[in-house]
């Protein structure tokens, strides 16, 4: 006489849903997190005090210099491609960030010798900070910033 075997139901579960894991990382092989970048930290970010140009006219309207006017982005997004800026205190001048993918397109900014030009991430926040605060009472880059995607 054979007995017939009863195995709980609740026990079929518990070993399907042990085999249904899946199996953990072998030791030694690393896994890849992947991270959303924050957009005020994609591309290449620089910050400088240049003074206002343009006619104040349709065609030519006053801005900052070396912000580009009325031109849609090229597919391949070169040159600048995004700015924000403050007028200094007295209203000369223009605090301004450029973002563009590729930091070549600062080299007119850069051969600019009349500029002191700041790199977001390779100067110092305090020292960008402390220069900007010449030309804006309370200056601080937590409040200042573009995002560009």
């Amino acid at each position: 006489m054979t007995i017939p075997m009863r195995i709980p139901i609740c026990i079929i579960c518990l070993a399907a849903a042990v085999l249904a894991q899946k199996p953990s990382t072998p030791t030694g092989v690393a896994t890849v997190h992947r991270h959303a970048v924050a957009p005020e930290n994609l591309y290449h970010h620089i910050i400088a005090v240049v003074p206002y140009t343009g006619a104040g006219t349709y065609r030519d309207p006053k801005r900052p210099m070396y912000v580009p006017v009325g031109v849609a982005a090229s597919p391949d997004r070169a040159g600048i491609i995004g700015f924000t800026h403050l007028t200094s205190d007295d209203g000369k001048f223009a605090i301004v960030e450029y973002v563009a993918v590729n930091r070549a397109a600062f080299s007119q900014i850069y051969a600019d010798k009349t500029l002191t030009v700041y790199e977001k991430g390779k100067d110092r926040k305090a020292v960008i900070e402390a220069a900007m605060q010449k030309y804006k009472r309370g200056f601080s880059l937590d409040h200042f910033g573009v995002a560009v995607r």
